[in-house]
């Protein structure tokens, strides 16, 4: 990046992957209605068939090699800024290590903290690597002293679940037709592309049906008259499962879940487990969880839901524990006890209790209500954005704002402190 001082003008972005769908071909272009430069870097044909627009260059070799090659082109291209969708694939945690020496900023987009309604902007990373983890909550108290956002009831669905899936598919079915150009490409995650087509596909033609045995199922939880204990599954094959948290897979955070379970919970109490909302049967949680409930002695005990409304199961439930999902906020929205395994922005002693599984089970301790609210108050204010990646109109929302966030020379936390800071100066001179 060249010395001096920047302006709109001689901003260069540089987006690397992003959501399926069009959302990264927009975003730019109304970065460059502002009068800055946009440029992409794709991994796969997916990747440009999506770039409706100039400045493409295609990335052909291996994960290995990236760290090189973007520390190249960032040099050549005068690339100011660093544009990606999540912080922990492997190509992404090698640009932010590029990013981070070249001191240039990055731009780090995921699914909202308070999904569905908003996502998350930061600067730097997110999930378990975002700058709010190093904030303490006295610190957002005292920023948001000056005035907080108004609180929203926690939402009780994954937002544009259908554009969301349809994106998806259509990515994948794009890479079917040819990924000619890029011989060193790898999903950075399993299946490959072509099944993972199908596992789209099949989700969608199988909704109808889904949707009906869900309802089933939810409803023999919700007026079965039973106390439960509601288990958050996540992807397995998620980075952020995978990257910050302690199991290898799915089957031995179920082990350690059904072990504490049959241990410590009363007799009278039932587990239920809930798949993510994207959950496409690349596992076989079915098969597993009935080999757990044999094994543990829980016949009858145990209820798997493939989906459905987390709200109404979370309204009733006596505790909720996931490895670091994000839909453990609206358990803490409830101040419903929870137990988290992994890294996760709420993981905090004041809300994820640290009591062992047998003892969880049995009388499990409620989080600090007030101290959540502190917390939620201070996302809300600062890099939770209304809007979303995949529905148009959501998306058209998001893209409204997301221009002015980007271009500004301080992150969105940052902003908050300085406005804060701002009004207790402006409040000591009143005083004198």
């Amino acid at each position: 990046m060249a010395a001096g001082h920047i302006t709109t003008e001689n901003r260069r972005f540089l987006f690397l992957q992003g959501p399926h769908g069009p959302f990264f071909s927009a975003l730019a272009g109304r970065l460059r209605q502002a009068g800055a430069a946009c440029l992409r870097i794709g991994f796969n044909s997916a990747d440009r068939h999506f770039w409706r627009a100039p400045g493409y260059t295609a990335y052909r070799d291996g994960p290995e090699e990236f760290a090189a090659f973007l520390t190249d082109f960032i040099q050549r291209e005068a690339i100011t800024d660093v544009v990606l969708y999540g912080s922990s694939r492997p190509v992404h945690r090698a640009a932010l290590s590029v990013v981070d020496s070249a001191k240039l900023t990055p731009h780090v987009f995921e699914e909202g903290y308070l999904r569905p309604y908003w996502v998350t902007y930061e600067r730097g990373g997110a999930n378990a690597d975002s700058a709010i983890t190093r904030f303490s909550l006295e610190e957002m108290a005292n920023a948001l002293e000056r005035g907080a956002p108004a609180l929203h009831e926690a939402p009780d669905r994954w937002g544009d679940m259908r554009a969301h899936m349809f994106w998806g598919a259509a990515y994948h079915a794009r890479l079917l037709v040819g990924n000619n150009g890029y011989p060193g490409f790898r999903p950075h995650r399993t299946p490959d592309y072509r099944a993972e087509f199908r596992l789209h596909l099949n989700k969608l033609i199988t909704a109808p049906g889904r949707t009906v045995a869900r309802s089933t199922s939810t409803l023999r939880v919700r007026h079965g008259g039973f106390p439960y204990h509601l288990v958050l599954l996540q992807l397995a094959h998620d980075a952020n499962f995978l990257e910050h948290g302690p199991f290898p897979n799915q089957a031995t955070f179920l082990e350690t879940v059904f072990n504490g379970f049959a241990t410590g919970a009363p007799r009278h109490h039932h587990l239920v487990l809930k798949a993510h909302p994207l959950e496409d049967g690349r596992e076989p949680l079915r098969p597993l969880i009935r080999r757990l409930t044999r094994t543990h002695g829980l016949s009858g005990r145990v209820h798997f839901l493939t989906g459905g409304k987390l709200a109404r199961l979370l309204d009733t439930a006596r505790s909720a524990l996931t490895v670091n999902s994000t839909s453990a906020e609206q358990a803490l929205w409830r101040a419903l006890p929870l137990k988290a395994f992994g890294d996760a922005v709420y993981n905090r002693p004041e809300f994820v209790s640290s009591q062992p599984m047998t003892e969880f089970f049995s009388a499990p301790t409620p989080p600090d209500l007030a101290a959540y609210l502190v917390y939620r108050s201070f996302l809300l204010a600062t890099s939770q954005v209304p809007g979303g990646f995949y529905g148009y109109l959501s998306r058209r929302k998001l893209l409204r704002q997301l221009p002015d966030l980007m271009l500004s020379d301080r992150d969105p936390y940052q902003c908050l402190l300085d406005r804060q800071a701002a009004a207790g100066t402006q409040h000591i001179r009143l005083v004198r």
